[in-house]
This record gives structure tokens, C-alpha cells and sequence, in this order.
């Protein structure tokens, strides 16, 4: 009877880590993309922040409102 207890607790611990071990391949995956994601987003936010400058230094030069002041 010990044995067949020893032998049901193994199985579901083997069972329990395969499971956790599956569960963190899918976690690492989706931060992996997460973190791709937040890159492209950062690369995008300085690209338009380098064009609203862009616009600003235009805007000052022609001695017009830039379109990030406008309401």
C-alpha cells in the first residue's frame, strides 16, 4: 500500500512539473513577443517625436502655430 502511495504522489509530481514546464515555454514565447512589441512601439514614439519637432522648428520658423499647440 505504501508503494502504491509512493508510486501516485511520483506521478503527479512528474505530472505537475510537466505541466509547469509547458506552462513556462508559453510564458517565455509571450514575453519574448511582448518584448518585440515594446521595442517597435518605442522605435515608433521617437520616430513621431522626432517629426512633432520637426513640425514645431517649421511652424517657429514660419512664424505659425505648430500642430501639437493647436486646440
Amino acid at each position: 500500500m505504501k508503494n502504491i502511495l509512493f508510486i501516485g504522489a511520483l506521478v503527479i509530481a512528474l505530472g505537475l512539473i510537466a505541466f509547469l514546464y509547458q506552462r513556462l515555454g508559453a510564458t517565455e514565447t509571450a514575453l519574448k513577443e511582448a518584448q518585440k512589441r515594446f521595442t517597435d512601439c518605442e522605435q515608433v514614439t521617437f520616430q513621431l517625436q522626432n517629426q512633432l519637432s520637426a513640425d514645431e522648428r517649421n511652424a517657429e520658423a514660419l512664424g505659425t502655430t505648430a500642430p501639437s499647440i493647436r486646440k
